[in-house]
């Protein structure tokens, strides 16, 4: 395991970062962006850990990686999704694709890490990232096991994910997909966890968000977008958000992409700058009816599910045909409590990600890559708990004032 790179094949991405890729292919693959990583966990100095030679090598290591034709071949062929998803001028993209240079620093204890370059090929840089940082870091904090204390630690982790299983059996209205890939122990580990799912759990378990295990173990690759997205066009579109109207990029995010995907892939992700605010003044009310749900990804699951309940029934709207797929640091006790509050109300599902993948005694991190920098803009991430806002303070305030942002609530980031 200590030997060999963290990541082998280009395909151990989140099939996020290559649904979001062919719409920035098609659209807008020349923007300069910046992606920048943020460890949230602050009181972790993962520069005293990590060593910054070896991130360094990993990253490098990336830049070397290619797909190859079978696995171009397995993205070409994903129609999971009401239609063929891929075509061939981004497979062929795909092809040559190679990851943009990056830089790396060490400031306080901390990895000054960011990755620039054109959106279509810097985008690729995030969950492979954080997959490299996090690996790094629990490897390092193993190396200080001996073998018997390494074979307690994983012993530790299959006896807590049995719990797990056996609750979730006692429970079979929940219904799950793995997310973990941006914040698992290790590359072994979360294929390790995988099969057991698709073993143990064949009826809850609905697949995972890593294109790799998905293709591996026959799962369903699953994912839409992320904050990426909103994220950057507000940079693409700033001048018309402060001139024309604040909701002008966010409208233009939902349009590009039922553009690209017709229906299938049509979940909402709201929190960007504030749910109530997005779903008020940037959802169409056309969208708001046609689209298939929504992802919680911060704030009060309950909460948030409970307005969006009211806004479907005062449309004239039947909750029951709608989705929420949550995915906010989530555990089983959560998923219990939100399936008995919710069912038979709306459909609902669940993407679990560090607590399936990184649960075997060692406290998680919280790290992210976010878009810091977009055609020359700042740009910002609000969240609906201001505790998860990223971004720099000046386009954090600049889009409080556009969206008239006033949520207050605040929770330590949860991993």
């Amino acid at each position: 395991m200590q030997d060999k790179p963290i990541i082998e094949s280009p395909l151990d991405i989140d099939f996020y970062k290559l649904s979001m890729g062919q719409m920035i292919h098609h659209r807008h693959p020349k923007v300069p962006v910046t992606l920048g990583f943020i460890n949230r966990t602050s009181s972790v100095r993962l520069a005293d850990t990590v060593s910054i030679g070896r991130l360094r090598e990993e990253l490098e290591h990336c830049r070397t990686l290619r797909f190859s034709p079978q696995e171009l071949h397995y993205i070409m062929g994903t129609y999971e999704y009401e239609q063929p998803m891929f075509k061939l001028d981004y497979i062929n993209f795909l092809k040559g694709l190679t990851l943009p240079e990056f830089n790396l620093a060490v400031e306080d204890g901390q990895f000054k890490l960011s990755f620039s370059g054109n959106w279509a090929e810097v985008t690729y840089w995030e969950t492979l990232a954080l997959s490299i940082v996090n690996e790094l870091y629990y490897r390092a904090l193993m190396k200080e096991y001996s073998k018997f204390e390494c074979k307690l630690v994983e012993a530790e982790g299959l006896i807590r994910l049995g719990r797990k299983i056996r609750e979730l059996r006692k429970h079979p209205d929940i219904t799950f997909t793995d997310f973990g890939t941006r914040r698992r122990f290790g590359r072994e580990w979360q294929d390790h966890v995988v099969e057991i799912m698709k073993e143990e759990c064949p009826a809850q378990f609905k697949g995972t968000s890593n294109t790799f295990l998905a293709q591996k173990y026959g799962l369903v690759p699953t994912g839409t977008n992320a904050h990426e997205l909103p994220m950057v066009y507000s940079g693409i579109y700033f001048e018309e958000d402060t001139v024309k109207n604040p909701t002008y990029s966010q409208r233009q995010v939902l349009m590009d992409w039922e553009k690209e995907y017709g229906l299938g892939l049509s979940i909402f992700l709201p929190d960007t700058f504030g749910s109530d605010w997005f779903f008020l003044l940037a959802v169409t009310p056309k969208q708001f009816r046609n689209w298939k749900g929504s992802r919680q990804d911060s704030g009060v699951p309950l909460e948030y599910a409970e307005k969006r309940i009211q806004e479907y029934q005062d449309a004239g709207i039947d909750p029951k045909e709608k989705l929420i797929v949550f995915a906010d640091g989530l555990r089983v006790e959560t998923m219990k409590e939100i399936s008995e509050k919710l069912h038979g109300r709306i459909r609902y599902t669940f993407g679990w990600g560090t607590d399936l993948t990184n649960d075997v005694g060692f406290k998680p991190l919280s790290i992210v890559v976010k878009a810091i920098e977009a055609a020359g803009h700042p740009v910002a991430k609000l969240s609906d708990n201001i505790a998860k806002a990223t971004g720099p303070k000046e386009a954090v305030e600049r889009m409080k004032r556009l969206v008239g942002y006033t949520n207050t609530f605040a929770e330590a980031c949860k991993s």
